[in-house]
């Protein structure tokens, strides 16, 4: 008997919807573009517009995540930036300066998943005490 395997697509780990409006910055990665452009035709590479769903960066060096607070101002409140970074012995950037340079932004991490061979993604989101119309899960 076959062992089952319970694995998602990283479409699906990634949050992309169909419609998601999705904006590219730098990523290291071209094999993504075909699975995102198979889920949505709003897709721009650079500066992210108003209300952006999911918003991926490439980040090398934490100068890279100065841009995060900017990135911020175009999510739509339920939206993600996900900071693509390195891994392994060719990590350039740790999970901790990612977690405080999202803080520092005025966001929270809230999943990491392995990207490709090479890169690993962490998530981060405006805190649902901070988007409008969305009651907090606590109290």
């Amino acid at each position: 008997m076959a062992e089952r395997v319970y694995t998602s697509p990283l479409i699906d780990k990634l949050g992309v919807k169909p419609g998601a409006r999705i904006a590219i910055l730098g990523l290291p990665e071209a094999d993504i573009e075909a699975p995102l452009r198979d889920r949505t035709d709003d897709i721009v590479e650079g500066q992210p517009g108003p209300n952006t769903d999911l918003i991926f960066l490439a980040a090398d060096s934490t100068a890279d995540l100065d841009q995060l607070r900017a990135l911020r101002a175009a999510l739509q409140p339920a939206g993600a930036i996900w900071v693509v970074s390195r891994k392994g012995r060719a990590s350039t950037l740790r999970d901790v300066e990612v977690i405080a340079a999202g803080i520092a932004a005025g966001l929270i991490d809230n999943k990491v998943v392995s990207f490709s061979a090479t890169h690993t993604a962490q998530r981060l989101v405006i805190p649902r005490s901070q988007r409008p119309g969305v009651p907090s899960r606590r109290g």
